[in-house]
């Protein structure tokens, strides 16, 4: 291993292992104007969409960047050392993620593509069971595979018994002909923060003979995930949320699955020997590694942020990231719960833990125009709408409708009624001051107001000029 990548993996961090203060990240001193005039610091509230990149890691890659090279077919110094940092963050990833020896780690481009992945591997005759409450990412690529999708549930101990009933009813039919099972499931809610039973649903799962992805896309950033503890079989994530904001993500667990089925692309790495035959086809052996799902020329780089990012947070420990967020979370929702106007939106109750993703409504006022007043009058990145999560949102807001305000949202046809929210979220990089000031501007709006006129742009609400 070469020196350099032995001084990129020891990087101290500035905060030591007690994570009392926010860990540094790209952009905490970026300003930006207000239609109402000055200049504020921004506010960057939307890590549930993608996390603002750690220092830390943008200064890994900085220094990488100079000795870049193609990965695993270079004979060239600059390849070799790119190999070795490539297949280190897969070792990396692997033991942050506490995952068994036997298991492999694909690197894929987000949540999305890892769990497309899978879908791509599924055995013949698989059934997959999914809740309704689930992002698009898992909620989505199936569609070639027989799917049960399972209702909302209002606890967790109503999710678990759901599953179970599903999979028993499957069980006692088995004889009819049933293939394989697999149960994806959330970690963590991208429209509510509350967490999810994974490993009550991961127990429910095997006893009934099938199997568990997890995707772990909002449940990473916050709080340690471990393969063997929580038992699941595969656990899927992406690198922008996890404050490695250059495009690779992961899908990693047993192996069996991903080395029977065919490449997930077809190409150059992905395949070990290519021989043309004698009728003019080719004969191609696949390789039985992750590198039979990883054609094509790696995205190190991405990759290695990635690996970066897991050691960062590793470094500064869960536990204070945590104790931190849930200190900001307090401060959110009891802020909030000072304005009757603001309703938080919650499958599981108050009570339920939950990562630093808040949803909400304001009496009022339609979600859009209040986000966009958010950003415009105080500097404030939140999101508005249904969060790729549309089943689940719809749920929550079915039987209240909106009103338009100035801004109309832009899923709502004339006469229906409008159904979105506004989305809080933060994590390991927010300073107090960003929270004190939504919860500040939430308070204002609501009383007074906004300052400034708005109208619907191409389907966004925008200050009107």
């Amino acid at each position: 291993m070469s020196a350099f990548l032995n001084a990129a993996a020891t990087t101290d961090t500035a905060e030591g292992p007690a994570c009392a203060e926010p860990l540094p990240v790209l952009g905490r001193d970026v300003t930006v104007p207000l239609v109402t005039g000055g200049e504020v610091t921004y506010a960057a509230l939307d890590y549930a969409a993608s996390a603002p990149a750690l220092q830390r890691v943008w200064d890994d890659v900085a220094a990488y960047a100079p000795y870049y090279g193609s990965v695993h077919r270079g004979a060239g110094y600059l390849s070799q050392l790119s190999t070795d940092l490539f297949e280190q963050s897969r070792a990396t990833v692997a033991e942050f993620l506490g995952c068994r020896p036997a298991d492999q780690v694909v690197f894929t481009r987000s949540t999305t593509d890892s769990l497309n992945l899978l879908a791509a591997v599924l055995p013949a005759g698989c059934q997959v069971f999914v809740f309704e409450t689930e992002h698009h990412a898992s909620l989505l690529p199936w569609a070639d595979a027989q799917v049960t999708y399972l209702n909302a549930p209002r606890t967790p101990a109503q999710a678990v018994a759901t599953l179970e009933r599903a999979l028993a009813d499957r069980t006692a039919s088995i004889e009819e002909g049933h293939g394989p099972a697999l149960v994806c499931v959330t970690g963590a809610s991208n429209v509510t923060g509350e967490l999810w039973p994974v490993k009550e649903l991961a127990a429910a799962a095997h006893a009934h003979g099938a199997r568990i992805v997890l995707d772990a896309a909002q449940l990473a950033p916050h709080h340690p995930v471990s393969v063997q503890e929580l038992d699941v079989d595969w656990v899927a994530f992406s690198g922008h949320k996890l404050y490695a904001p250059f495009g690779s993500g992961v899908l990693a667990g047993r192996a069996d699955w991903l080395q029977q089925a065919e490449p997930y692309l077809a190409g150059g790495g992905a395949s070990r020997k290519v021989a043309r035959r004698a009728d003019g086809g080719v004969d191609v052996e696949w390789h039985t590694t992750a590198a039979r799902h990883e054609a094509g020329s790696p995205n190190v780089i991405g990759v290695y942020s990635i690996a970066s990012a897991c050691k960062a947070l590793t470094e500064a420990g869960f536990d204070g990231l945590v104790a931190r967020e849930r200190h900001l979370i307090a401060k959110v929702r009891s802020g909030l719960a000072e304005v009757p106007a603001v309703r938080i939106l919650s499958l599981f109750g108050d009570e339920a833990p939950r990562v630093g993703v808040i949803s909400f409504v304001v009496d009022g006022w339609n979600s859009s125009h209040f986000a966009a007043a958010l950003s415009a009058e105080y500097g404030i990145g939140v999101r508005d709408g249904l969060f790729c999560a549309h089943p689940l949102v719809r749920t929550l807001l079915g039987s209240e409708p909106q009103a338009q305000g100035e801004c109309g949202a832009p899923e709502a046809a004339p006469g229906e009624r409008s159904l979105n929210a506004i989305r809080v979220s933060f994590g390991a990089g927010t300073p107090d001051e960003h929270v004190d000031r939504f919860v500040r501007a939430v308070k204002e709006l609501v009383a007074d107001g906004a300052k400034w006129q708005y109208r619907t742009e191409e389907g966004r609400c925008v200050p009107a000029v």
